[in-house]
């Protein structure tokens, strides 16, 4: 696989290990230039996996892993069109994102991703892609859609339902509380716990380890434990696109773009 750098992310492949960093300023927040770019990249990662044994997601933005999706774009964009355009542009960009996720998700490389700071909504929903999570210890993990009047859009509930227990499931969703990278681990959504800033190493040693085995062997384990729940996924986005037409969330999306706050995306 050809190393390439784009406006918003990166690639480079080393020692049959792929690294994808996440470079868009503020917080790589998930917006058309992100998606096209992702999509370029998972074109590539399927031509890489024959080689490759595995792939570590990161950020190289002091901010954090990702904010989630881009709500500026998404607000910008919906109060140009009438409501049945705003439906189909939405829908048309969920089942883009869904396609890219859902290939990272299901890839016969194992998946690891590097996370630190704000790992919120669409940046939460793109860790969960991935077969390990390691988090530096000041990272927080949130679902805020419901402040928004949403439900979050890229296969990010569906996946946590089927990594962990519905106890948590339901406190990240329903409340919209952040929680921290401690707890995380303790109900089994982070693998592994880093020192602040050292996220990244410790998933290439992870990284490392993995290449260690057979690869086919490794992706036959992988199919047989983590199957793509696809008819959640598929329900997701009608709900997410049904949800969007509502009254509360144009004015969910008002409040957040007329936000002075630096960092409005925060708990």
């Amino acid at each position: 696989m050809k190393d390439f750098n784009g406006q918003t992310l990166s690639c480079r492949s080393q020692g049959g290990i792929l690294e994808l960093t996440l470079h868009r300023p503020a917080c790589n927040e998930i917006g058309s230039a992100t998606l096209a770019e992702m999509e370029r990249f998972v074109d590539a990662m399927d031509d890489a996996a024959g080689e490759a044994s595995a792939l570590i997601i990161c950020s190289s933005l002091k901010t954090g892993f990702s904010a989630g999706a881009d709500l500026r774009e998404l607000y910008t964009r919906s109060r140009e069109m009438p409501v049945e355009a705003r439906t189909a542009s939405v829908r048309d960009f969920l089942q883009r994102i869904h396609r890219v996720f859902n290939r990272i998700d299901s890839s016969p490389m194992t998946t690891v991703a590097a996370v630190h700071g704000v790992t919120f909504g669409g940046g939460f929903e793109l860790a969960l892609t991935c077969d390990l999570i390691i988090a530096d210890r000041m990272a927080r993990f949130c679902f805020p859609e419901l402040r928004l009047g949403l439900i979050p859009g890229f296969g990010g509930i569906p996946r946590l339902r089927r990594d962990l227990g519905n106890g948590i499931v339901r406190d990240l969703l329903l409340t919209g509380r952040s929680i921290n990278a401690v707890r995380a681990h303790a109900v089994g959504l982070v693998s592994q716990l880093a020192g602040e800033g050292e996220a990244l190493n410790v998933a290439r040693s992870t990284a490392a380890q993995i290449g260690k085995f057979d690869r086919a062997t490794r992706a036959t384990a992988k199919r047989f434990i983590k199957p793509l729940p696809v008819e959640q996924l598929t329900e997701e986005i009608e709900i997410f696109c049904r949800l969007f037409t509502e009254p509360a969330v144009e004015s969910g999306l008002r409040r957040f773009v007329e936000s002075t706050d630096a960092h409005p995306y925060l708990p």
